[in-house]
């Protein structure tokens, strides 16, 4: 579980926690590895790789009418509007990681209010959902899942989005929470290895005197082993695997190996050839590659 004492946050250490509360996000365009999900859920997921906002809707929209009770496809849906925000203010461009002050300017970023309200509302109707299957039966590993989308998605929105970044924390340390239950209960519950890789890189990535003040329960802070744990969700991963290889991407620019982050690129743009950031991104570290050569 994540932890902060009260602090005043430093632009540095924002960039990398803003980093960390991707693995949140990513994980919200997954099911349990190996779980039989709708094939009109796996049609939305799709649209989703594939850049196409309005079609995930469109799907979505059809399924949460037809399966009320069911609080995973709300879960989607907000994570659909969330995206189509980050689509729209460029966060998840590879430039506004590499540049702090791009993280923390809240002048050159406004939510859409409307979105935010649409947002907020799946978000809301996702979590009373699963809160009442948990209430029927606290193990139940799909209610788990979905609260743990919920809380990394509000963790990304208030970061991310609403420049909140210590608000966000109360989220995060909720949404781990739940992925280490998850975890417990079903160690081959392959999706939550995405946020407990991530945070193992994290916290090995921080300075020593930021690790006096910020930590993760039952995390070593190995970047070895962060980066290790998600080569595996990449490579096994049916749902979560492509978000692994994005996830991947962005921490071998980091650890300055653009060669492993552009086979990552090309492979995603094959994959999903409608969706332009990976394109464009795939042709900014191609050139970095060619310059190093």
């Amino acid at each position: 579980m994540f932890s902060l004492t009260p602090t005043k946050i430093p632009p540095s250490v924002s960039r990398f926690i803003s980093l960390a509360l991707i693995p949140a996000l990513l994980t919200a365009f997954t099911g349990p590895l190996g779980a039989d999900v709708p094939q009109n859920l796996d049609g939305a997921i799709d649209r989703l790789y594939n850049s196409d906002s309005p079609g995930a809707h469109r799907i979505l929209d059809a399924w949460n009418s037809t399966h009320p009770d069911d609080p995973l496809g709300h879960a989607l849906q907000a994570a659909t509007f969330m995206f189509g925000e980050f689509a729209r203010l460029q966060i998840l461009e590879g430039q506004f990681f590499e540049d702090d002050k791009k993280i923390v300017d809240k002048k050159n970023q406004k939510p859409d209010p409307v979105v935010r309200g649409q947002f907020y509302g799946e978000i809301a109707i996702a979590r009373k959902l699963a809160q009442a299957q948990l209430l029927k039966n606290p193990n139940d590993q799909d209610a788990l899942f979905v609260m743990t989308i919920s809380f990394g998605l509000l963790t990304d929105y208030t970061s991310l989005i609403e420049k909140k970044q210590f608000a966000s924390l109360g989220y995060a340390r909720e949404a781990n929470a739940c992925a280490q239950k998850l975890l417990a209960l079903n160690p081959n519950y392959g999706d939550a290895y995405l946020t407990t890789g991530f945070s193992e890189y994290l916290l090995g990535s921080l300075p020593f005197f930021v690790r006096w003040v910020a930590h993760f329960d039952d995390t070593q802070g190995s970047k070895t082993l962060g980066i290790s744990r998600l080569e595996k969700v990449a490579s096994t991963g049916h749902y979560l695997g492509p978000f692994a290889k994005i996830l991947l991407a962005l921490i071998f620019l980091r650890e300055k190996t653009p060669d492993k982050s552009l086979k990552l690129l090309r492979e995603l743009s094959e994959a999903y050839p409608e969706n332009p950031f990976l394109r464009k991104e795939m042709d900014k570290v191609s050139e970095v590659v060619s310059h190093k050569r």
